[in-house]
């Protein structure tokens, strides 16, 4: 039996035995589900990287929204907060809609 020992979806044990395997998982502390949100934030990351097509961004990019979910909710907030402090920045700063590529800024 391969050895996957990476955070997954909720229903995922349930579709696993809905196709009749055999599987074993178990419950995380918090400090082990930290870490682990963390990590599966990177690996889905680098699956957008390797995105060739839009389809397949989307996709990654949901899986990017759905561990910011979570992300936030570990840091005593919510999604909707951190939409907010995002539309306060961008309002402040700016987004990254205008491409602009900082090269170099003078010494003071």
């Amino acid at each position: 039996m391969p050895n996957y020992l990476k955070l997954v979806r909720d229903k995922i044990p349930q579709i696993i035995e809905n196709s009749g395997l055999q599987f074993e998982t178990r419950i995380l502390s918090e400090e082990e589900y930290k870490t682990e949100v963390t990590k599966k934030l990177a690996e889905e990351l680098q699956e957008f990287e390797k995105t060739e097509n839009p389809k397949d961004a989307v996709e990654e990019l949901a899986d990017i929204l759905e561990l910011i979910h979570a992300a936030a909710e570990l840091n005593g907030s919510s999604f909707e907060e951190v939409e907010k402090v995002r539309v306060k920045k961008a309002e402040k700063r700016g987004g990254f809609k205008e491409r602009i590529f900082l090269i170099e800024v003078e010494d003071e």
